[in-house]
């Protein structure tokens, strides 16, 4: 697994949602987030952003380019 697909899994779990609540939150189906949550298939731009803001951390955190999960503003 990527830590881009262990960081989205392990935020979902920690906020007690389920892959459905997060793929319909972000408008895609439930098998897109699947993918995204076993490393076959990679997010757009756009859904990354969504996701990020989804969970509250900023993008560099999902994809593993930083351990510090908050968003710099």
């Amino acid at each position: 697994m990527t830590i881009f697909s262990e960081r989205l899994k392990e935020l979902r779990i920690t906020k007690d949602k389920r892959q459905k609540d997060v793929a319909e939150t972000i408008g895609i189906t439930l098998r897109a987030y699947q993918y995204y949550e076993t490393a076959t298939k990679e997010p757009t731009m756009s859904k990354l952003s969504s996701l990020a803001d989804y969970f509250n951390v900023s993008i560099d955190y999902l994809v593993g380019r930083t351990d510090n999960p908050e968003i710099n503003r």
